[in-house]
């Protein structure tokens, strides 16, 4: 028996070639040579970059969750916490990057855990910015399952205020998005925050 795996990348060819052609022109109107050794496959390989690092847009986040929706009647915290996370600023089509920490209260329903963490995933890769992609978890948790309550937290920090920009190399964003319990419940919110911080 051969258990061995073997993951397989698929892009439309259509797609792959137009963005191919569009980084060669970009590239020329950078002043390089795309014909040069180095660059010769550059267009190709970019493209599939730009495929993967934006495949969010053809996953749907609520489905991920649905897809392993189980009745339980556990009513704690759930924390996934140290989800990592890349994603590219729409401003700039620079990476973020760092770590969410997502926690949910059932109310009757359950989820795999590891489809928190694609969820996240599934946001995150797309045209994003920090603010929009916490309340897009957060909402997405809350709609699937009906909680009660969703606390989601994300720390990164952004290559275009790293690399250009205020050349800021140390700084780091944290936003913070909350429904029901964690929203109203002090108590609640500050047991998620001391959880993640531990």
């Amino acid at each position: 028996m051969n258990c061995n795996y073997d993951k397989e990348e698929r892009f439309d060819s259509d797609t792959l070639r137009a963005l191919g052609e569009h980084y060669e022109a970009i590239l020329k109107l950078l002043g390089e040579d795309p014909a040069r050794e180095g660059l010769l496959k550059t267009p190709e390989r970019v493209a599939k970059a730009m495929c993967f690092l934006t495949k969010g847009y053809d996953e749907d986040p609520r489905e991920i969750l649905l897809s392993a929706k189980f009745k339980e009647e556990y009513r704690q915290m759930v924390i996934v916490k140290d989800i990592e996370l890349y994603s590219l600023c729409e401003h700039h089509m620079l990476p973020f990057y760092g770590k969410a920490h997502v926690a949910y209260i059932p109310n009757g329903y359950i989820t795999g855990l590891s489809k928190i963490a694609r969820v996240v995933e599934a946001y995150a890769r797309r045209l994003q910015v920090q603010e929009r992609l916490t309340v897009q978890i957060r909402d997405c948790i809350q709609k699937a399952l009906n909680p009660l309550g969703v606390a989601v937290v994300i720390e990164a920090s952004h290559m275009c205020m790293q690399m250009r920009g205020v050349e800021k190399q140390s700084s780091s964003t944290t936003t913070s998005a909350f429904t029901g319990a964690f929203l109203t419940q002090m108590q609640t919110r500050e047991e998620f925050i001391h959880l993640i911080k531990s």
